[in-house]
């Protein structure tokens, strides 16, 4: 028997951090907690205010809330399961692929036809998102955003709480400083 996870928010991230949960097939998904949103694919178990009630039948839980000007909110609701006791796994989508010589740090979920490659090291509540390419030497602190098709080429240092937009591409030994916002131009 599969053990129960939750998914912290209901929008269009945590849809997408739905279908990666079933196909990895590791977790059955209990449903999801969210401020709001109701979703028609499992069922609204309650909000953040009902995370300690929640905690008494399911112990893991997967932040569902995406990240694109500021880390803060999944940091805020991190800390908060943290402190209640859940446990928060790694999620990495067969359709990836993630050196077994590279290391994904709790919390932290590989989207579809993501490629992680060796010797890399992604940091707490990190999003490797659908597409994404890291490369070898890579190190991407604690809560960061990799987003769609993204390039992140060799020997790169991303500090923590960073995002990098969809389609961006960094050079090798690109360093980018704590809370960046990288884009890249067009339309």
């Amino acid at each position: 028997m599969k053990e129960k996870i939750i998914i912290i928010g209901a929008g269009g991230h945590a849809r997408a951090c739905m279908e990666v949960i079933e196909l990895e097939g590791k977790f059955e998904i209990a449903g999801f907690v969210d401020n709001g949103i109701e979703s028609a694919y499992y069922p609204l178990l309650g909000n953040d205010d009902d995370l300690k009630k929640l905690f008494k039948e399911y112990k893991y839980a997967l932040i569902g809330i995406g990240q694109i000007k500021t880390s803060l909110p999944r940091v805020q609701i991190y800390d908060k399961l943290k402190t209640i006791g859940f446990r928060l796994p790694t999620i990495i989508s067969p359709l990836a692929h993630v050196s077994k010589r590279s290391f994904i740090d709790e919390a932290s979920i590989i989207m579809h036809h993501a490629l992680v490659n060796t010797n890399v090291k992604v940091g707490k509540g990190c999003i490797i998102n659908s597409k994404a390419l890291v490369e070898h030497d890579v190190i991407i602190e604690n809560f960061c955003h990799i987003s769609t098709a993204s390039v992140v080429n060799g020997g790169c240092l991303i500090k923590q709480h960073s995002f990098l937009g969809s389609n961006t591409h960094l050079k090798h030994g690109s360093i980018l400083d704590e809370n960046s916002i990288v884009y890249m131009k067009g339309v």
